[in-house]
C-alpha cells in the first residue's frame, strides 16, 4: 500500500503510536498531531493526503469542529476517519460528514482490510 499518506490527530501519545505502528505495517506513510489546534496548518502544507484519523475528544478543540475546519483545507477526496473510544458517538459522526468511524481500541488484525476499504472510498463504520 506504498504511496499513500495520513495524518493522524489524537491528543493521547500512546493511542497515536498505535495507530502509527498498523499504518506503517500496512506502508503508509505517516504524520502525528497531538495538537488539534495545528491541524488546518500541517494538513495544508502536506498538499497530497490520503486519510485523517481524527479523535473526537480532545483539549481546546474537538474532533466534530475540526473535521469541518478540516474539509475546507483538504481535498475532497481525502478521506476523514473519525477515530474514538466513545463508540455511542458513531451515529452523530455520520451525520457530521465524517467518510468513517473506528472505535478504539483498535484491532490489528482487522486493521489492513478496514484501511484498504477506507482507501478505496468503501465506508467503514465499525465499533470493536
Amino acid at each position: 500500500m506504498s504511496d499513500y499518506t495520513a495524518l493522524i490527530i489524537d491528543d493521547n501519545d500512546q493511542n497515536i503510536e498505535v495507530l502509527q505502528n498498523l499504518l506503517i505495517a500496512e506502508g503508509v506513510a505517516t504524520t502525528t498531531i497531538n495538537d488539534p489546534r495545528l491541524a488546518e496548518v500541517i494538513a495544508a502544507q502536506m498538499g497530497h493526503l490520503d486519510v485523517i484519523f481524527c479523535d473526537l475528544e480532545m483539549p481546546n478543540l474537538d474532533g466534530f469542529t475540526l473535521l469541518r475546519r478540516l474539509r475546507a483545507r483538504v481535498r475532497p477526496e481525502t478521506k476523514i476517519i473519525a477515530y474514538t473510544v466513545h463508540v455511542s458517538e458513531m451515529d452523530v459522526a455520520r451525520q457530521s460528514g465524517f467518510d468513517g468511524f473506528l472505535g478504539k481500541p483498535l484491532d490489528g488484525e482487522r486493521f489492513g482490510e478496514q484501511l484498504r476499504r477506507i482507501l478505496n472510498g468503501q465506508p467503514v463504520w465499525e465499533r470493536p
